[in-house]
């Protein structure tokens, strides 16, 4: 008996959803000519930040401490020239999931003495059941072109030979589509007692998925 034709097809979802997590990235930084008081001048900010953000309690999902660095500042940029002073900066990162509490922890924290904040940046999380569903989407979508294609040689598909991944079925292999992220910059506040407030709008995400998938058709008919 004569193979069955096979129908290769790509099927594709794109799904633009509300974020479900915020980040913001803050930098804390002090300088003095002695390195001592330079060093503790930063553990003091950053403790002070820190107890900021942990303030909000079950809104921050998530406080990350990043890299500290202590380096000395020369009086004409050069290392053999004599040294004024020192410069000590680190820095901190919170996920933040209830966003009503966004404006007030920005503004709060750009308000301190030498503190920089960067965000927030809207995401979903690695696990997020969004990425499920759009599979799930794009699957349904390369049946559903499968029996079109079927249908319009007068057949109908009989079974699935082959599903994969974009690029796993050809020797090409495109670069994986990333989520959107939006974000805005502040520098280093204003005095504290005149905060500014931030009213921030979550941005939507896309999320994207793309399969490839092979099906058998049954005979086809031509009209004569």
């Amino acid at each position: 008996m004569p193979n069955e034709p096979v129908i290769s097809v790509r099927g594709e979802a794109v799904l633009e959803v509300d974020p479900e997590i915020a980040v913001v990235w803050v930098s804390v930084m002090a300088r003095d000519k002695d390195r001592r008081r330079a060093v503790e001048a930063l553990a003091d900010r950053t403790n002070r930040v820190t107890a900021q953000i942990k303030g909000f309690g079950g809104a921050i999902e998530k406080l990350d401490s990043g890299r500290v660095s202590v380096r000395p500042e020369f009086a004409s940029g050069k290392p053999r020239e004599r040294i004024t002073g020192y410069v000590a900066e680190a820095s901190v990162t919170a996920t933040v999931t209830d966003f009503d509490i966004l404006g007030n922890l920005v503004s709060g924290l750009a308000g301190q003495e030498m503190v920089s904040v960067n965000g927030p940046a809207w995401g979903l999380r690695p696990g997020s059941p969004v990425h499920r569903e759009a599979r799930l989407a794009a699957a349904k979508d390369a049946t559903q072109r499968a029996r079109e294609y079927a249908e319009a040689f007068g057949g109908s598909v009989a079974g699935l030979v082959e599903v994969a991944d974009t690029g796993l079925l050809d020797a090409a292999q495109p670069q994986p589509q990333r989520m959107a992220y939006a974000a805005a910059r502040l520098g280093p506040g204003p005095a504290a007692g005149d905060q500014p407030e931030f009213d921030f709008e979550p941005a939507k995400q896309t999320v994207s998925a793309q399969i490839e998938a092979r099906f058998t058709m049954t005979a086809p008919t031509f009209d004569q």
